[in-house]
């Protein structure tokens, strides 16, 4: 391996103008291809070239990436990802690596800045199909038999049935239904389509409304508390299953934690629907939070996946990051989906699985709130930003150049398995979908912070990398990673965390003492739970459902010894269990408690 000491530099080449120097490039370049290996794993949120925020008003905190309201489906063996505007859409073979495709869906008098929001995307036959949120006539329906090189063209130039946040579902009689609606007065609405001349047939529906007066995580607010304002109904999706209609929407605002999808379930594709007591897609705790208004689809080996926006909004409402969550359908046909160490490394899939067994590797976090040297800091971005596990905080360096750097200290030495670099837009300048951004950096290990070993080396990268993932071809023993910066597309050099998985080899952290659930007579949506702290534990976790064998959503506390569940139903049982966490793994479960 290439070694250097900390403010040492690898040879830069500047002239091919002699043998040796064309050597030392074949070494580089070598060596670059050497530490790409193809990745069993992936992370959260997906490490996508988002675009940066294209709406004016919406940037007077900073510019800024986002995009949200994602659907993948799966088309001619390979997936395709569109979400809201980003001038395009991705493709990839595997969930891993993805291709971005420039694309603007909009004719010329539409706003140039506002691409495609909230699209809908299905398929009939052997033809995929998009359309994008608008309450006008003049949007087109798209179609294409090859995406992949972007030969697109009109299927209707005008499409009558205009709407937000549409959804499209093709019926296993080759039915066409469209869903729509987004609103925090008005509900989900329904009908069906021709799916020749894409004209209705009979009227729009009202399908669905929401009732926070009795499911707790419908209800506005960062704390599910704010009773001043109506939460949102939005983000259709329908799946069907065992001949039962899952229709899947999110509620109930799209900057808060508790962000989430709920399903409503009909013996019709047009109603009734029976509200699910829970939201199936659910994520309010741990590092990157937030799973709503997203899509249910399948991969190549039928097993079942939900894709749905992650928040941050902290330079505005709508700057939103994508995750990817293991779904499924249990043995009673109930709708869920595994969040459960959503923001760790997770394997891809490779063959058919059961996602009620977790895909999550077992690689914990090793540098929670531990100690942080930094090359400098920008006033009001301190260095610990960068490890407390909050995507909504970031550290920044004063600058962007190649002297910048950050050194996380483990506390001990730990076997080092994959590092996710998480990058934030601080004096960000880039409006709009830019191609040909790239990060560049290099990472080094070390066991005493004096002697170091590069061990992924990005410097000729070409790759806009925001969220950037790597699982290390080979584990490293290291207490100290070092990250260089050498080149970020716009701004300083920023992070909203920089985090290190792997093992420890001391004990896992012992079981939970004192889980105590007291839910409120006032407010049965609502509980308090409280735990002792384990000296041996950084992080817990809270399984909730609605009968013991059903625990399904998923709660990560960091930091604390208590928590406020508010997104019960007010009218049922519910089952709740907590188990620890530290670098080397997992507690038992905790006895399952019943509050009634």
């Amino acid at each position: 391996m290439l070694k250097t000491t900390p403010g040492q530099k690898l040879p830069v080449i500047n002239k091919l103008n002699s043998a040796c120097t064309f050597l030392m490039l074949a070494v580089i370049i070598q060596f670059h291809a050497w530490n790409a290996i193809a990745q069993n794993t992936y992370c959260n949120p997906m490490n996508l070239d988002y675009g940066y925020c294209p709406i004016p008003d919406f940037t007077v905190q900073g510019k800024h990436r986002a995009t949200a309201d994602p659907v993948i489906v799966m088309f001619k063996g390979d997936y395709y990802l569109f979400s809201t505007n980003q001038w395009g859409y991705w493709w990839s073979p595997d969930l891993s690596k993805w291709n971005f495709v420039s694309k603007s869906f909009l004719k010329p008098f539409h706003k140039v800045y506002d691409d495609l929001c909230a699209p809908a995307v299905w398929i009939q036959g052997d033809t995929l199909l998009v359309f994008g949120s608008t309450y006008s006539t003049n949007f087109p329906v798209w179609m294409s038999l090859d995406p992949k090189n972007n030969d697109w063209k009109e299927a209707v130039t005008e499409f009558e049935i205009g709407g937000w946040d549409p959804a499209f579902f093709t019926d296993d009689d080759g039915r066409l239904y469209m869903y729509n609606g987004s609103s925090n007065s008005y509900p989900l609405y329904g009908i069906e389509i021709n799916r020749k001349t894409f004209e209705p047939v009979g009227t729009r529906r009202e399908l669905l409304l929401l009732n926070d007066e009795k499911y707790g995580w419908q209800r506005f607010g960062e704390y599910s508390d704010n009773t001043f304002l109506d939460p949102f109904l939005e983000g259709a999706w329908m799946t069907k299953h065992n001949g039962k209609y899952y229709l899947q929407y999110g509620a109930p605002g799209t900057e808060f934690s508790g962000y989430a999808d709920g399903v409503a379930v009909s013996d019709s594709p047009l109603g009734f629907f029976r509200h699910q007591s829970m939201p199936f897609s659910y994520k309010p705790g741990g590092f990157a939070r937030g799973a709503g208004h997203g899509a249910t689809f399948k991969d190549k080996w039928d097993n079942y996946w939900h894709v749905s926006t992650i928040a941050i909004s902290v330079k505005n409402n709508f700057e939103r990051r994508l995750g990817l969550w293991p779904a499924g359908f249990d043995s009673d046909d109930v709708l869920y989906c595994n969040t459960a160490f959503g923001d760790y490394p997770h394997y891809l899939p490779d063959s058919k699985s059961d996602h009620l067994e977790s895909r999550f590797t077992g690689w914990m976090l090793l540098n929670y709130n531990k100690p942080v040297q930094v090359s400098s800091s920008l006033p009001g971005y301190p260095a610990n930003n960068a490890v407390d596990e909050d995507i909504k905080t970031y550290w920044s360096a004063a600058g962007s150049g190649d002297d910048e750097w950050i050194i996380s200290d483990l506390g001990a030495q730990y076997v080092i398995r994959a590092i996710q670099i998480n990058y934030a837009d601080q004096d960000a300048e880039i409006m709009g979908k830019k191609e040909g951004l790239y990060h560049r950096y290099r990472l080094l290990a070390s066991t005493d912070g004096k002697k170091w070993t590069v061990i992924s080396d990005k410097s000729l990268s070409a790759s806009d990398t925001p969220h950037d993932y790597l699982e290390l071809a080979k584990p490293v023993d290291a207490r100290y990673v070092k990250l260089e910066n050498i080149h970020v597309p716009s701004g300083k050099f920023a992070l909203s965390g920089i985090r290190v998985f792997g093992s420890g080899r001391g004990k896992t952290p012992e079981a939970v003492k004192g889980f105590t659930v007291l839910r409120t007579e006032a407010d049965k949506r609502s509980a308090w739970l409280k735990w002792t702290s384990g000296s041996d534990a950084y992080a817990y976790n809270i399984y909730m459902g609605t009968s013991p064998g059903k625990l399904y959503n998923c709660i990560m506390v960091y930091g604390s010894n208590e928590y406020w569940v508010k997104s019960m139903d007010r009218t049922v049982p519910y089952y709740f269990a907590i188990e620890a966490l530290n670098e080397n793994g997992r507690s038992v479960l905790s006895e399952i408690v019943r509050v009634d």
